[in-house]
């Protein structure tokens, strides 16, 4: 890390919302302003996991001159509500204030920053968003929505015997049955509200989006300069027709599903590197 990005200080708030208030981090930029980034947090646990990898990218990116601004959705971390409550839209309404709260203070069109599902909330809302987006830069971004919630769906299989389950992939049909019947399930300790689960489930894949301005994919592929994985490779193919994109593989571990102690060196040089040379609008 550079001696900027130490030195760098984040300004802790809260940003009033309808029914509450966000909590935020903003790193306000550091010498001349070059542009302001929005980072959009991951999901569940996944958050929690990333909060020091996220907030030290933030410190390097505000050394390099942007306002980066950190915030806890609506019904995550410290902002008001609980997880049972959050809805996917009023998440992409939070994206929204946030980026008025930034554009009052930079007037120049943010930079959306993704990780995991965050990356494919920043698409979502990038599609409809109500004002210009230089950039998004995208973090190992989920294939899909619905292949996510099984995902998250298999930790509860994996430490609950269900009366009916005979298997993991029974055990995951019978709790999507159950969030379609109206139930709300504990997964991981969080309230999964069958709303949220449903929004989440129908959201389009990752080659189904098709934002106006640049993306940035940066893509743990185990090796600097290592091929994609098959599905990510027909995936960047299919995008490459629609949008501008640049992959960026790069040896990092699974931060966000790790514990303590995990570090992600090469995949916060290359991020920075990308805006320290001004490659953002390619």
């Amino acid at each position: 890390m550079t001696a900027g990005a130490r030195a760098a200080r984040a300004e802790p708030f809260f940003l009033p919302r309808a029914g509450g208030q966000l909590f935020c981090l903003y790193h306000p930029p550091r010498g001349d302003c070059r542009g302001a980034v929005l980072y959009v947090p991951p999901f569940a646990e996944e958050m929690n996991r990333a909060r020091r990898i996220a907030a030290q990218q933030a410190r390097e990116l505000a050394a390099l001159g942007y306002g980066v601004l950190q915030p806890d959705l609506g019904g995550t971390g410290d902002s008001s509500g609980d997880f049972g409550d959050a809805r996917w839209d009023t998440w992409k309404d939070d994206l929204a204030a946030c980026c008025a709260w930034l554009g009052e203070r930079i007037p120049q069109p943010p930079v959306l920053w993704g990780l995991r599902l965050g990356a494919l909330l920043a698409l979502d809302y990038a599609g409809a968003a109500p004002h210009p987006l230089r950039a998004l830069i995208l973090w190992q971004p989920v294939a899909s929505g619905q292949a996510y919630l099984t995902q998250f769906l298999r930790m509860r299989t994996l430490n609950a015997v269900l009366a009916d389950s005979t298997s993991e992939q029974t055990g995951t049909r019978a709790l999507r049955a159950a969030l379609q019947s109206g139930e709300t399930l504990e997964v991981g300790g969080y309230a999964l509200d069958p709303a949220l689960a449903a929004a989440i489930d129908a959201l389009a894949p990752l080659e189904r989006y098709t934002p106006s301005c640049p993306v940035h994919w940066f893509e743990m592929a185990g090796k600097d300069g290592q091929a994609l994985p098959p599905g990510a490779a027909r995936t960047a193919d299919a995008w490459r027709r629609h949008v501008r994109l640049q992959v960026h593989p790069v040896d990092c571990p699974p931060f966000w599903a790790a514990g303590e102690g995990v570090t992600a060196p090469a995949l916060l040089a290359a991020t920075s590197a990308l805006v320290r040379e001004d490659r953002l609008d390619a």
